[in-house]
């Protein structure tokens, strides 16, 4: 997968210098500038609207106490629709409109809902190949006490550091000899 992501940073900028210098001498020079630019202000407008409306639907999901699978997906593919609408090019143009505009981003989310789930079930292949208490890929091997065996404190979960002085000792739960005398159970601290 990072090597997908590299190779889409790498290539993508030769994709749209390739595609600007078609562009540009089929209509020529000014037409390119110019249509670029018209690009990225109706992707702004149309980032904005899109956006404002996804804010919108998300905060009513939230307000009705529903978790907001499809309306925070939404959120995130016009960000990224966003984000490419403002990359000068026309294959980002053309990738953010489809993020961004509602009728193509179903097809965007539901592409991207399938890649995930492969994903995940391919991690849990490898989990289930490798059960916790065996190394190897996917495998945690025991972790109690950390990464490197038991500790000295016998595996304590971590947590906060105690604060003031530490008095170790051990519990003792008292009976009072006689419940007339005593008053009752006596308090400890």
């Amino acid at each position: 997968m990072l090597l997908v992501l590299v190779l889409a940073f790498l290539l993508l900028p030769v994709v749209e210098i390739y595609v600007i210098i078609q562009v540009g001498q089929e209509i020529g020079a000014a037409p390119t500038i110019a249509l670029l630019v018209a690009e990225t202000l109706l992707g702004g407008w149309i980032v904005r609207r899109e956006g404002r409306r996804a804010w919108r639907v998300l905060q009513e999901t939230f307000g009705r106490g529903v978790m907001p699978d499809r309306e925070l997906a939404d959120a995130a593919l016009v960000m990224i629709g966003g984000v490419l609408l403002l990359t000068p090019g026309f294959v980002t143009d053309v990738l953010g409109l489809a993020f961004v505009l509602p009728f193509t981003r179903p097809l965007v989310r539901r592409g991207l809902v399938r890649f995930a789930e492969r994903r995940v079930r391919r991690m849990e292949a490898r989990a289930a190949a490798y059960p916790p208490g065996i190394g190897g890929i996917g495998g945690l091997g025991d972790l109690r006490g950390g990464p490197f065996g038991p500790s000295r404190d016998g595996g304590r979960e971590a947590g906060p550091e105690p604060s003031g002085p530490v008095v170790r000792g051990e519990v003792v739960h008292d009976e009072p000899a006689d419940s007339a005398e005593g008053g009752g159970s006596p308090s400890r601290t």
